[in-house]
């Protein structure tokens, strides 16, 4: 078995988050094994497609077993590649796992195995609460140039022109938007993240939806934009649909989350005496175009509905089977509007498609996901308070 382990090293340099984000990103078939002087025996998280399937840890099976791990600080980890014939136990996103996880870890409601430490890598303090998205490892076979940027430079600004696409070498940066308070820290993103979106690339005059400063020095990845515009353009239409559609998602959430909680009337009108398209928490795989009409992704919480995003033509609605971004069907519900029209898409020839897209389109999609499932969840904690008042 040891002749297959393929990636290992200490918790105390990549923690439990960056290792799923890691293994999720590339895709990774096989077993994750941590083992720590802590704990009396090892802990085991199952992984196909980047996915986890299921895991045990002591008396803890599924996702309560990776939740338990969060709260080991030490340790040594080693992730095995094969490939595993085993039922699937978890069916939460990767990006949720990790988001609650840290969440709960934060809370006192994971027991920390390990010396004390108030180290947050994955989420630092220096603004709480805002999360830190690290991308998967750097492919530098696109990178072009290379520049540097001290702490506090704009690197993009909100509202001005402009097509580049970077990855983060080094460093972290945050992501800003205006409201009508003032600018606001949405998330940051660290090494492996990427600055800028694929649609970009077959607009010539695109215009930037944040800004994008240093925190502290900063080195970027200049990619090369004819071979990615090229490669894009190659692409099926139903597949650059389903990018657009994404990226038109995290605009929509990124709305969402900024800014004090507010009602939506429209949204409480458009589901009323309807029944979801897609039902939260339930398998579904289907996967749709909307060809006419409107259609709502919204949250079921346990203070009401949060509406996620506002659907019409070209967007998709349904099951995307390369990358789960925590909407629907696993964690969000979908209402049509009355004349609503769809198309079904084939998930297998979808997936065929993204199997055979270069690896770097890949990464980006991924890390527009991961984008996605973040934003979703503040979004809704942003939304909490308005619910509360108003139940």
């Amino acid at each position: 078995m040891n002749n297959s382990i393929v990636f290992s090293g200490e918790l105390q340099f990549l923690n439990l988050a960056e290792l799923l984000q890691v293994l999720g990103t590339n895709a990774s078939n096989g077993i994750l094994r941590i083992t720590g002087r802590y704990a009396k025996k090892p802990g085991f998280i199952y992984f196909k497609n980047g996915d986890l399937v299921d895991a045990s840890n002591g008396s803890h099976a599924g996702v309560e077993a990776v939740y338990s791990l969060f709260g080991w600080t030490e340790g040594i980890f080693e992730f095995t590649l094969m490939d595993l014939d085993i039922e699937k136990k978890i069916n939460q996103s990767r990006m949720k796992i990790i988001l609650d996880g840290l969440r709960m870890l934060d809370d006192g409601n994971i027991i920390r195995l390990g010396p004390v430490s108030d180290e947050k890598k994955f989420m630092p303090d220096s603004q709480p609460g805002k999360p830190l998205i690290k991308g998967p490892l750097i492919d530098y076979m696109y990178v072009v140039d290379e520049e540097e940027f001290l702490d506090g430079d704009s690197i993009v600004e909100e509202n001005k022109f402009g097509n580049w696409m970077w990855v983060i070498l080094n460093g972290m940066v945050d992501i800003i938007r205006k409201t009508t308070q003032g600018s606001e820290v949405i998330l940051k993103i660290g090494k492996g993240g990427f600055i800028g979106r694929l649609t970009s690339l077959l607009v010539r005059r695109d215009i930037r939806n944040a800004t994008v400063v240093a925190v502290g020095n900063v080195q970027l990845g200049v990619l090369d934009l004819q071979r990615l515009s090229s490669e894009y353009s190659c692409m099926s239409n139903e597949f650059r649909d389903i990018v657009t559609s994404l990226e038109n998602r995290l605009d929509q959430v990124t709305n969402l989350s900024i800014g004090p909680g507010r009602p939506d009337n429209d949204l409480y009108d458009f589901i009323k005496g309807k029944d979801p398209f897609f039902v939260q928490g339930e398998r579904d795989t289907r996967l749709f175009t909307i060809k006419y009409g409107q259609a709502f992704v919204v949250r079921n919480t346990p203070r009401g509905y949060v509406k996620l995003a506002n659907l019409s033509e070209g967007d998709f609605v349904g099951n995307i089977p390369f990358h789960s971004i925590g909407h629907e069907p696993g964690a969000a519900s979908v209402f049509g509007s009355k004349d609503i029209e769809v198309m079904p898409i084939d998930p297998g020839k979808l997936q065929k498609e993204y199997n055979a897209t270069p690896l770097i389109f890949k990464k980006i999609i991924e890390h527009t996901g991961n984008c996605i499932a973040v934003t979703t969840r503040l979004a809704c904690d942003k939304n909490k308070s308005y619910l509360m008042d108003k139940n």
